[in-house]
């Protein structure tokens, strides 16, 4: 669980507890790729597998599954992120997570019946960091000024640096570092952000 929070009035979800889930580093990646998902060569390997085994979690807890896919509508992830005290705007507007720092990502959130007791809030990370996050970007693409798209995905195109390690504004960051994941797993979202 990467954080979670009690849906208020307005919020359209009724009542409960809504809990974000994240890939458990460092162990997620091998897993993933060895489901069945990942070896049948069907398109959407990993939203179909968050599907399966979300969909499964919310039926075995009563509960129901978001995903941050398969919109429109698109469920609010990022400001559902910010609610759970977990997670915060990086200083290159990305978010930052507690645990996995620019790493951070959610494949699924479960909305489920009564109100369970939560984490309280954790220290937000960049508070005491130096922001190696705004001068990592090799072409300056993605700073604290904005992110040119077009420029990131010409340097994507040039050479293999974040093409194989991942995007390297979210290696820099002190808590992705120490995070777990997979060089594998970073250049699989990087092929397919960079078709």
């Amino acid at each position: 669980m990467a954080g979670g929070f009690h849906p208020g009035p307005g919020d359209g979800l009724g009542e409960g507890t809504l809990l974000l889930l994240s890939p458990a580093e460092p162990g997620f990646w091998p897993h993933l790729t060895a489901s069945p998902e990942w070896g049948d060569g069907r398109p959407d390997p990993v939203d179909r597998w968050s599907r399966r085994v979300i969909g499964r979690m919310a039926c075995t807890l009563g509960g129901k599954a978001k995903f941050p896919f398969g919109g429109p509508p698109w469920h609010p992830f990022f400001t559902w992120a910010l609610r759970t005290g977990r997670a915060w705007p990086s200083p290159v507007a990305l978010l930052v997570g507690a645990e996995a720092g620019l790493f951070v990502s959610y494949r699924g959130a479960l909305l489920l019946p009564g109100r369970i007791e939560l984490p309280p809030p954790a220290p937000r990370p960049c508070d005491s960091c130096a922001a190696p996050c705004l001068t990592a970007c090799p072409v300056a693409a993605l700073t604290g000024e904005g992110y040119d798209l077009g420029a990131c995905h010409r340097y994507l195109a040039s050479g293999p640096a974040c093409m194989d390690r991942g995007c390297a504004v979210r290696r820099a960051c002190p808590v992705s570092a120490a995070h777990g994941r997979q060089e594998g797993q970073s250049a699989y979202h990087m092929s397919q952000f960079h078709r």
